[in-house]
């Protein structure tokens, strides 16, 4: 069997570099240690290589103290997905029961180790196994709403009912025939103004929305399976959506509460913190202290901070309304300089430039 290299190599980097490759959008970014700005690879400036780094994902150039570029902002390249990935998710939304093959794909002119840089980068996983996991998850769905288990497996592509019971179990940790007894988690990347965000949501609810550049996302979707206790799965449900039309309204202005329902998991002090974070009005910040003070417990303003740094649903649970007690904006897992946009997109319902 031959083995494929997933990992870009500091030539090929160079190369799409050089040749401005649109197609390596999202899949590494150039920083140029003269400016401190990243960008995409295919971004019309041009410095010269000796002034350039390469980093393989956009947390990475934003933890080494590059801001985004302004002309090509590579902080959305994941949310905008390059036109070739676009086609395959679309095709595959399409008909999902047909296999896509690395002879298809060479037939488009797509070379089958892109695409698994691509999926294994953006989604944590091979495009072969986003492909089974949104069929499966489809399935699941069906499942549930009591279609006859003939027709689903005939329905996504396996060839038997042992193949897909075996895939089924696999993902989702038991068989068909439970599947209505159990939730699982869709997983999908939300475009933003700010850089595209992973949104995990059950149906009860949602259960994480952070910027894709955050520290420790890379681990993805073994980390959500680890965290909740569900399997996890590419796709939508009634929540996503909804938190896809609020999070529009939120960013242009015209919103100021979500309504989006959330599904917290926490100890009772993180429960009763974050709890609190969600009375803080929009356009107004808080202190650490002030929230121990409000939860009776004013001594305890440093696992205050801890609770508000291990909040794992962003926005919608304001961590980046609290602020030090001097007044200064602190830290804030989507970086500062988002926190600083968000406030004056409080404040004054405009989003400002980013730095």
């Amino acid at each position: 069997m031959k083995t494929v290299n997933t990992v870009l190599t500091e030539l090929e980097m160079t190369a799409a570099w050089q040749r401005r490759d649109s197609s390596y959008d999202g899949m590494f970014f150039s920083a140029v240690k003269t400016t401190g700005i990243f960008c995409r690879p295919s971004c019309p400036s041009r410095p010269k290589l000796e002034h350039v780094e390469f980093f393989r994902t956009c947390g990475e150039a934003v933890r080494a103290g590059y801001r985004p570029c302004k002309r090509c902002q590579p902080e959305l390249a994941n949310g905008h997905p390059p036109d070739w990935v676009a086609q395959l998710m679309t095709r595959v939304a399409a008909a999902p029961e047909e296999r896509v093959s690395a002879r298809d794909l060479r037939a488009q002119n797509i070379p089958p180790e892109r695409v698994r840089r691509w999926f294994k980068q953006n989604h944590g996983m091979t495009f072969a196994a986003w492909c089974r996991g949104l069929r499966l998850a489809r399935a699941f769905t069906q499942i549930r709403s009591g279609e006859p288990l003939d027709e689903v497996v005939l329905g996504h592509g396996f060839a038997s009912h042992s193949g897909f019971r075996s895939a089924f179990t696999r993902t989702f940790g038991r068989p068909p025939g439970q599947a209505a007894e159990q939730d699982c988690l869709r997983v999908t990347m939300l475009d933003t103004p700010l850089g595209p965000m992973l949104a995990a949501a059950g149906e009860t609810g949602l259960c994480q929305l952070e910027f894709a550049d955050r520290r420790g996302l890379e681990q993805g979707y073994a980390e959500m399976r680890r965290r909740f206790g569900l399997p996890v799965v590419p796709g939508d449900n009634a929540v996503l959506p909804q938190l896809r039309r609020e999070l529009a309204e939120y960013f242009s202005g015209q919103r100021r509460q979500f309504n989006v329902p959330l599904a917290l998991q926490g100890s009772p002090f993180q429960q009763k913190v974050w709890c609190e974070l969600q009375k803080i009005p929009a356009g107004r910040t808080i202190s650490y202290e002030t929230i121990a003070q409000k939860i009776g417990q004013p001594a305890a303003f440093r696992a205050v901070a801890r609770a508000n740094g291990a909040n794992r649903i962003a926005l919608l649970v304001p961590c980046h309304r609290v602020i030090a007690k001097d007044g200064t904006l602190s830290g804030y897992g989507g970086g500062v300089w988002r926190k600083r946009l968000l406030l004056a997109l409080e404040s004054t319902g405009k989003l400002p430039a980013a730095p």
